[in-house]
């Protein structure tokens, strides 16, 4: 997957939903110094939100939602579970590269 400059959370929304299926690492800053990390496949997309299917201990199938603002900004973070390549930049680094 090529990194993708990320300027508004509609070209999130529009990738992500191009992606349904695809297998994503998610990196979720929960707050605290909470970071989660899970596996899964891009299931649907909403107008605000996304959701991402697991598997988890046991075999048990677990969802969790995302916000596109929070892929923009980097709280939720999306990479190729392969190459480990992050699938969006976000909006923090891109402040910086200019």
């Amino acid at each position: 997957m090529e990194e993708m400059p990320v300027n508004h959370v509609d070209e999130i929304k529009e990738k992500l939903a191009d992606m349904v299926g695809e297998r994503v690492r998610v990196k979720a800053n929960m707050g605290r110094t909470r970071v989660v990390e899970r596996v899964g496949s891009i299931k649907t997309v909403h107008p605000s939100v996304f959701v991402v299917e697991s598997t988890e201990r046991r075999g048990r199938t677990s969802r969790q939602s995302y916000q596109y603002v929070d892929v923009l900004t980097g709280t939720v973070e999306l990479f190729d579970p392969e190459s480990g390549e992050q699938v969006f930049t976000p909006l923090d680094n891109q402040l910086d590269e200019h």
